[in-house]
């Protein structure tokens, strides 16, 4: 996956590469400045919007190393140090679905209000700590991406400047990622349903990831656009009916309460 080829909004897009730049050229300023040569980067949104191809892209973009770290695979803070240590410069550190892979908060939470707490256990400052700290000696630029489908859930600490630098929304498919996808897997810059599956894509909630399937569903392009306009109307229908059943609901509810 390559910046060129992304299924997302273009301006976004341009923003992102902007910083990825600035930063690989800041390293006199981070060095006089006595910070750690470090970007963070915080991927949020739906299931399916492309958050994992952002990260190849970027790593295409900046050729650097990509390593996936899996905390529900650790059980401790020395686990996670000595992972950390063996990776290299110029590399990107990805910590997927941060939300969910470890009760961090809990276990901060725990320490806070008087719990005691091993030394082996994993916990969000030692994750902080050690990759602040063991970072701040690499000579070389490195970036950290956190991914998530629930922003609302992660702890301030995370969330704060130094730690997620920039906040990208990764968003329902729009009619700008529409054409991209279609150039992917069609080489189509243009059609006569373009303008029929554009409007639909505006009403409805639909991933990257599911335009992606109907399109590969069918060899002829024409079969393949004819597929997809007749899933979102399919998709648009059931948001309707779900939209009607809520109007209901809340009529009786009145009703009731009258």
């Amino acid at each position: 996956m390559t910046f060129s080829t992304l299924a997302m909004d273009l301006d976004y897009k341009k923003e992102l590469m902007d910083d990825l730049d600035r930063f690989l050229k800041r390293r006199k300023f981070y060095k006089r400045m006595g910070k750690a040569w470090k970007r963070g980067y915080l991927l949020y949104g739906p299931p399916g919007t492309g958050k994992s191809s952002l990260i190849a892209a970027m790593a295409n973009y900046l050729k650097f190393d990509i390593y996936d770290l899996e905390l529900t695979r650790l059980t401790s803070n020395s686990d996670l140090r000595s992972l950390l240590l063996s990776t290299t410069n110029r590399s990107i550190l990805v910590i997927e679905d941060i939300d969910c892979s470890v009760d961090l908060e809990l276990q901060d939470r725990q320490k806070a209000d008087g719990n005691p707490q091993r030394d082996n256990e994993l916990t969000l400052s030692g994750l902080l700590n050690f990759i602040d700290g063991l970072w701040s000696i690499s000579e070389d630029a490195r970036i950290i991406v956190f991914t998530t489908n629930h922003k609302d859930r992660l702890d301030p600490a995370l969330l704060r400047p130094g730690r997620m630098d920039m906040h990208i929304h990764m968003s329902y498919c729009t009619p700008c990622g529409f054409k991209q996808l279609a150039s992917n897997y069609l080489g189509l810059c243009n059609h006569g349903l373009f303008g029929e599956i554009e409007a639909l894509i505006k009403e409805v909630d639909v991933t990257p990831a599911e335009v992606a399937e109907e399109l590969l569903k069918r060899d002829n392009a024409d079969m393949a656009l004819e597929g997809l306009k007749i899933f979102l109307k399919g998709k648009k229908m059931e948001a309707n009916a779900r939209r009607e059943e809520v109007d209901g609901q809340e009529e009786d509810r009145k009703v009731k309460r009258g």
